[in-house]
């Protein structure tokens, strides 16, 4: 038997009735109230084997069923999630990625953007491999929905900004940044050269866009005219660019306030911010030019 996330308990019951693993739907729905797990059933597969009491059936859906925990981490793009879950047994990539660009899941999903990039929740799920896929990634986009909840989407207006914009420049932060404490200083970055109409010259934009990318950006993927090109193009990019953590969503909500308008990487993880570029290329020349 299969129970899904956000079944309810008298959905469960009614299907452990037709399975015949329950005699009465009724008297499974109070044993679950009376002891306080209406609330707490995992979702999962479960097989019974042998003959129950109600009690001890409830006790087996709160302990959890046979699935493995898959992991998704932060800053992985919808590409990289499907093969991920495909490694993990829960259907073909291709048939995860068929309904990235399908209208009509993203409508149904509820996704706040036009794309599915940026809104699967990066965190620890249980899935069946019963599961469809719309099924898991419509579970990932709901999570989403649970963690960006009414004070972010304030946030988001006080700033007068789309939860697509937000979730766009946090995809970019998370890619940016591998220290937590530098998210809100990059974000803060980025916010300047947002108000002032310079582009964000953000490489793994231009990486998330370039065909077959070899692990170096080249003079051509740096020219190449593209909406996610921010050498060439003032402003967000039209889409996020892979799917922040929570970290990195509230690194773009609230910024640190900052003069920087520029930063390159020490190659240990951190950032050098500059004010004006003749620092900036100071610390270029230090660190990228010549890092010993």
């Amino acid at each position: 038997m299969v129970v899904r996330e956000g079944d309810s308990v008298a959905t469960i019951a009614n299907r452990l009735h037709r399975a015949g693993i329950i005699r009465s739907a009724l008297a499974f729905r109070l044993v679950a109230r009376t002891y306080r797990l209406d609330r707490h059933v995992q979702p999962g597969e479960y097989r019974f084997t042998q003959a129950l009491g109600v009690p001890d059936v409830v006790r087996v859906l709160v302990a959890g069923g046979a699935q493995p925990e898959v992991t998704i981490p932060e800053g992985l793009t919808v590409r990289e999630v499907a093969v991920l879950l495909a490694r993990h047994g829960l259907g073909p990539a291709e048939s995860l990625l068929c309904l990235a660009d399908d209208p009509e899941f993203l409508l149904a999903a509820g996704v706040p953007g036009p794309q599915l990039e940026g809104y699967l929740f990066p965190d620890t799920y249980r899935f069946s491999s019963v599961m469809s896929a719309g099924e898991i990634l419509g579970t990932m986009v709901r999570r989403f929905h649970e963690r960006f909840d009414a004070e972010r989407h304030q946030r988001t207006a006080a700033r007068g900004m789309s939860v697509n914009e937000v979730v766009t420049l946090a995809s970019i932060v998370e890619k940016e940044s591998a220290l937590a404490a530098e998210r809100s200083v990059i974000a803060g970055v980025f916010y300047n050269r947002l108000r002032i109409d310079m582009p964000l010259q953000s490489d793994p934009t231009v990486i998330y866009a370039a065909p077959d990318f070899q692990g170096d950006l080249t003079r051509a993927d740096l020219t190449r005219p593209s909406p996610y090109n921010t050498y060439l193009s003032v402003g967000l990019p039209p889409g996020p660019i892979a799917n922040p953590g929570l970290a990195a969503i509230d690194a773009a909500l609230a910024p640190t306030e900052t003069p920087y308008l520029y930063f390159v990487s020490r190659n240990d993880g951190s950032h050098v911010f500059s004010v004006t570029l003749a620092e900036h290329n100071r610390a270029v020349a230090r660190y990228q030019k010549d890092p010993h």
